[in-house]
């Protein structure tokens, strides 16, 4: 209430409580002597804030404004005497009325007029007040959205700490079950693998909970950091003004921090500890067992796709609530295989069966978000009772087949830089494509129905 009157007691000319008030014309009242310096270089009389022509050279004096304000100035200096030194000026015991653009401060009157300050720009304290508000908020908005960055990623690695329970709990189920379907157990191997899986369960939730701890210590530091701006934004002028240097210096040595990220490969591997189960136990048991060449990984499937327990085959179902890992492959309902390949020949034959929309073919590992079209995919499509060879970059090839094949063997060789397709079941050729093979190249499976495309085991038969 006091700050109120002060600015209605203020003249709008040197902002300052009124002495010897004058009133014009148009009721504008101002300093007798502040209006006298206002005209005396110009050539008309005219009011300084509406500008309408003042009829008398010497104004009446405004007597009961210069009462108010002599009242005025009794109350403050009443108060002033009790008030914090703080909002005092420690070299003139005057109070505060200005703020020096240079130097960044608040003066007094009698600042003004110093050597210090000679030549410099000043401000009334309300008008800096608001501009500087401006600029701390400005420097204050990348803090508070890096703060917004680091609580995402925070729910993100939680969602990600609760699937790797999820998994963790899901893949012991199927180890077990594996077990169970062998004639003789080897109690040893299974305890190893389930020792396997805890450890790396283990290590990787020690990682998240360490991701999750760095990541609580920067959203307490930022969110320190915006919420003591915050309150100092809240202040009144004069404190805030008194404040800001240092609250303005305080953000900007604070570095704002690296913008956080889930981290690649936080998952469980499910693909180590089920792809191919039975035969690495084979491996021991020393039979004949049958072999799938290729393996699929559930962290790189989409939402909408769903892999069988072996991770051999895929389907589309409804859409599940999956952690946004960087692996998972968001551009098609797609999935890729386990294990890359970047030298040497490969084959795995998937069975499509009955399916009127699928795509098989090899997918480059790169960088570039998992979320866009990939640059570098060779893919055979089947749509529409069409075959389609499409590769990223290049128009599609529609192939002159008619045949609808219930098989489809997929050789890659990455020496001779060839991908082709055949029908295994009778040897027929569907297309090549010719590519160099320079990154390391993953199996791609992409269905958009329930029907499931299945990888086919491969027989191995080994002379002891």
């Amino acid at each position: 209430m006091a700050s109120q009157s002060e600015d209605d007691l203020s003249c709008p000319i040197c902002q300052d409580i009124f002495r010897n008030p004058v009133i014009l014309s148009c009721s504008h009242s101002f300093c007798q002597d502040c209006v006298q310096r206002w005209w005396s270089d110009k050539p008309l009389m005219n009011c300084p804030v509406c500008k309408t022509r003042s009829l008398q050279k010497d104004p009446p004096r405004n007597l009961a404004l210069r009462n108010l304000c002599e009242a005025f100035l009794l109350q403050r200096d009443q108060r002033d005497s009790t008030e914090s030194p703080e909002f005092v000026c420690t070299l003139h015991s005057e109070k505060f009325r200005l703020f020096c653009l240079e130097h960044q401060e608040l003066v007094c009157l009698v600042c003004r007029d110093a050597t210090v300050h000679k030549k410099h720009v000043f401000r009334p304290i309300n008008e800096a007040a608001t501009d500087h508000r401006k600029k701390l908020k400005k420097t204050l908005k990348p803090v508070q959205e890096k703060l917004k960055l680091f609580e995402q990623v925070k729910r993100d690695c939680e969602q990600t700490a609760d699937h790797i329970q999820v998994q963790a709990r899901h893949t012991e189920k199927q180890i077990k079950e594996h077990f169970k379907k062998l004639h003789q157990f080897l109690q040893q191997e299974e305890e190893a693998r389930l020792a396997a899986l805890r450890a790396e369960e283990g290590q990787k939730t020690l990682i998240m909970k360490v991701k999750l701890e760095a990541l609580s210590n920067a959203i307490a530091a930022l969110s320190d950091t915006v919420r003591a701006t915050e309150k100092k934004l809240t202040d009144d002028n004069i404190s805030f003004l008194h404040s800001y240097k240092a609250a303005k210096e305080g953000m900007q040595q604070r570095p704002l921090l690296d913008d956080p990220q889930l981290p690649s490969g936080a998952l469980i591997d499910v693909a180590k500890h089920l792809g191919n189960l039975t035969f690495n136990i084979w491996d021991k048991m020393r039979e004949i067992i049958s072999y799938t060449p290729v393996i699929l990984n559930p962290n790189t499937a989409h939402p909408d796709l769903v892999l069988s327990d072996e991770l051999t085959s895929v389907r589309r179902e409804q859409k599940q609530s999956l952690p946004e890992n960087p692996e998972r492959i968001f551009f098609y309902a797609s999935v890729l295989g386990s294990e890359g390949f970047v030298s040497g020949a490969h084959s795995w034959d998937v069975e499509v069966g009955g399916s009127s929309v699928w795509a098989l073919g090899v997918f480059a590992d790169s960088a570039v978000s998992r979320r866009e079209k990939p640059s570098r995919l060779l893919k055979l499509v089947f749509c529409d009772g069409e075959y389609t060879a499409d590769s990223s970059g290049g128009a599609p090839v529609v192939l002159p087949i008619k045949s609808r094949f219930q098989k489809i063997r997929v050789h890659l060789d990455c020496d001779k830089r060839k991908l082709s397709f055949f029908d295994p079941d009778s040897d027929t050729h569907i297309h090549t494509f010719t590519h160099t093979f320079t990154k390391m190249m993953f199996p791609y499976f992409n269905t958009v129905n329930s029907q499931p495309l299945k990888v086919s085991p491969t027989p191995f038969f080994v002379r002891i």
